[in-house]
């Protein structure tokens, strides 16, 4: 049964291979989650630093800009989860709602929800990604 081929003629490691999932500790802990902190980074402290200027000079524009892009700050992390595990484009644009979703539902936790939730959805998207034509 290990040598039964699945998938028109593909292993299912094969599969895995052609769709780009590595399972490895690079992949998930440096590479994902250096992306993620630079989501973080370029929403939630740069937000934070745009409000708090707009606060400390009196320019209300500023603290505006600084609430919009705080309030980004889940799907920007997702994103660039995504970018980082390679995901294909309609992937990227899911994984906006769910760094959305996951960050507001995490509460306290939100990074590390939106870290472990944007991986699973992104490796999961991957793998269904171009397999089954839209219109049929």
């Amino acid at each position: 049964m290990s040598t039964e081929k699945s998938r028109g003629g593909s292993t299912p490691r094969e599969f895995l291979e052609k769709k780009d999932i590595i399972f490895s500790a690079k992949r998930y802990g440096i590479d994902a989650l250096g992306a993620m902190a630079q989501g973080l980074f370029a929403s939630l402290l740069i937000g934070t630093i745009i409000g708090t200027l707009g606060e400390q000079i009196g320019v209300d524009i500023l603290v505006t800009i600084g609430n919009y892009a705080k309030a980004v700050t889940g799907p920007s992390m997702a994103v660039a989860i995504g970018v980082a595990l390679k995901c294909p484009m309609l992937v990227l644009f899911s994984l906006i709602a769910v760094g959305g979703a996951a960050n507001a539902l995490g509460g306290a936790g939100g990074p590390l929800a939106v870290y472990v939730v944007a991986i699973v959805a992104a490796e999961f998207g991957k793998l269904v990604s171009k397999e089954r034509p839209i219109f049929f």
